[in-house]
């Protein structure tokens, strides 16, 4: 291994002492519906009613009782049965009733024959296919059984959760409190977006992206703004962040710099676990603990602070509020269509493109240029293309791992 990457701390290793030390909030409030897109669920969710709440027909067609049933015989319609308007008068022996989907099926109906199955005749219907017992018919409670649980605790309610809540008459959901999470950035030639620049200065995008994304996971950001190569001005940003919130995240000032005052100022106010990864962007990102609060400091490169929180921010996030979705992303193989470089030594985060090839195999292009300051590789891509550490250059045809995007970096 080369003495640049020597000492350093693999991603896998890094997630795995970062999770371990980690325990899930549970601070809970009921909210309603309504409120509830992006929460996680404090607690099981289980339902108040049978689905279907009663024996109901699958199918336009009529409700028959067995014995009534013989080859061309004709049977009088003695009422109708709809959705919403059940029938509820004498039903004669040897007659059917007309029935629609989703309409209760009429007290002694022993199977719904389709439509399709029945021809007209005078004074009636005759069936005109076998009929079996039960056929036709949804059962109560064959979906969901009352009691039985819909959702587990730790589940971010969404646009599949929340329609089956509403549809069991669930109006209110225990949902965890949401996150506190602290940011600012470090370092004097930072500006806020939208402000003019002085000579010398660039905007502050990292603060602006990891705002986007903790918005995205459903966190309270408490915004500290741009903090300057000053101790004093760091020691109190670090104080009031801590003081306020369940993690706090800070950007810049991690790397080996004589102004980056950011991993002194842990070591001083906390306990740092790891501070230096095998990986590429994102070597410098420190990970440790505050008096009140988990500490995350990003790089000062965009590209470089977005991978961080992508790979290890996003599953800290999620173990916090005891998320039972998969936390570390799930990998492809694909076929490279162009040459990547690539030096041996730590993981490599490219930005790709990914697809399905005309043979049905999927394949990755890269975005373009790689390095740590191109955000605009992000707007291009779908997917990270992760190449091993020790690997080298990747050839045309070459078999590698990529990493879709989830709903955090999807348009």
């Amino acid at each position: 291994m080369e003495p640049f990457t020597a000492g350093l701390i693999s991603l896998e290793d890094a997630q795995q002492k970062m999770l371990a030390q980690l325990t899930p909030i549970t601070d809970s409030l009921q909210v309603s519906l309504f409120e509830a897109a992006g929460r996680i669920t404090a607690q099981p969710v289980l339902s108040p009613l049978d689905v279907p709440p009663f024996d109901n027909a699958a199918m336009d067609g009529y409700a028959v009782r067995l014995a009534d049933v013989a080859p061309d015989r004709v049977l009088s319609v003695a009422g109708k049965a709809f959705a919403g308007g059940p029938f509820n008068g004498e039903w004669p022996l040897g007659t059917v009733i007309r029935i629609m989907t989703g309409a209760p099926v009429p007290a002694g109906c022993e199977a719904v024959v389709m439509q399709e199955e029945t021809e007209q005749r005078d004074g009636g219907i005759v069936i005109t296919a076998p009929v079996n017992a039960g056929q036709h018919i949804r059962r109560s409670g064959e979906d969901i059984q009352a009691g039985k649980q819909v959702l587990d605790a730790g589940v971010r309610l969404g646009a599949a959760e929340l329609p089956l809540l509403a549809s069991l008459g669930i109006a209110q959901v225990s949902v965890l409190r949401k996150l506190r999470v602290a940011i600012f950035s470090t370092g004097d030639e930072l500006q806020a977006v939208g402000q003019p620049l002085a000579a010398g200065q660039i905007y502050d995008t990292n603060r602006f992206t990891v705002s986007l994304m903790l918005n995205r996971l459903g966190c309270e950001v408490i915004d500290l703004g741009v903090i300057g190569d000053d101790p004093v001005a760091l020691r109190q940003a670090f104080s009031e962040a801590d003081r306020q919130a369940d993690v706090v995240i800070s950007t810049g000032g991690v790397s080996v710099g004589e102004a980056d005052f950011t991993k002194a100022m842990l070591e001083e106010l906390g306990a740092i676990t790891f501070w230096k990864l095998a990986i590429k962007p994102g070597k410098p990102f420190a990970f440790g603990r505050l008096a009140n609060s988990w500490f995350c400091g990003l790089p000062g490169n965009p590209v470089s602070a977005a991978v961080t929180f992508y790979q290890l921010v996003q599953p800290l996030l999620g173990t916090l509020t005891g998320q039972q979705a998969p936390l570390i992303p799930a990998r492809l193989r694909a076929k490279a269509t162009q040459r990547l470089k690539k030096s041996p030594g730590r993981l490599d985060f490219q930005r790709g493109i990914f697809s399905r090839g005309a043979d049905g195999m999927l394949e990755v292009r890269s975005t373009g240029p790689q390095g740590s300051h191109v955000f605009s590789s992000f707007a291009l891509a779908n997917c990270f293309i992760v190449l091993e550490r020790e690997r080298g250059n990747v050839e045309v045809g070459e078999w590698v791992d990529v990493e879709p995007f989830n709903s955090l970096l999807e348009g």
